[in-house]
């Protein structure tokens, strides 16, 4: 009884030991990252346990990738995740990433600074704006969005129609920008430079998001 009570609890270690052995030779290079950002900061955790950690330089190659890919406004969800996992790659993990912000998890934020007086007086020259990035927006909605002429421009939603959205300025004052005096047809005329607001219609996929805070 003694003999059969031991080869059992022999047994029963080497069943242990061959666990182990299959643990870690399957799953020691695969875990969850977390990037947590706020649109200005991130921070990049992984849910390694204390016997396999992840390599510091992973994590920090991947924190220094995120807040460049955080601050670039062509950037989604699905860039950063593979960004992730090509670093990742290279150290021999496998990972699973998730995005989490002050909006909530994959809800990826984006900082951006007014410019111009367009906005007055609901938003000024030179303040800072975090964006949601979304294709979700509504009329009245403020919003940025690519323009073909001057890059990035914040406006409020006026109207949709379609897959086309219209934006306009809250400021509607005409600026007098200039008065130069030009030759027109021989007679030196004054001639006052002014600067409308700008409305324009655009593609409803050139609107990266949503302001959120301001």
């Amino acid at each position: 009884m003694k003999l059969r009570t031991g080869i059992i609890i022999g047994l029963l270690v080497l069943a242990v030991a061959a666990g182990s052995a299959i643990f870690l030779s399957t799953n020691h290079n695969t875990t969850e990252i977390t990037i947590e950002t706020n649109g200005t900061a991130v921070s990049v955790q992984s849910a390694s346990s204390w016997l396999f950690p992840v390599p510091d330089a992973m994590l920090e190659e991947m924190k220094t990738k995120a807040l460049a890919d955080v601050e670039d406004v062509d950037s989604s969800l699905g860039s950063i995740q593979t960004d992730m996992q090509n670093i990742a790659s290279k150290y021999n993990y496998t990972v699973q990433v998730k995005i989490k912000s002050q909006f909530g998890e994959n809800q990826l934020p984006l900082l951006a600074t007014v410019k111009g007086t367009s906005m007055i007086p609901t938003l000024q020259d030179g303040q800072q704006i975090i964006v949601l990035k979304t294709s979700n927006f509504q009329a009245g909605d403020l919003v940025v969005a690519r323009h073909p002429d001057y890059h990035l421009i914040v406006k409020r939603v006026a109207e949709i129609n379609g897959t086309q959205v219209y934006l306009k300025s809250d400021n509607r004052q005409v600026e007098t920008v200039s008065n130069q005096i030009r030759n027109v047809n021989g007679v030196q005329q004054i001639v006052t430079i002014q600067k409308t607001p700008l409305d324009t219609w655009l593609p409803k996929t050139n609107v990266v998001g949503v302001v959120k805070v301001y």
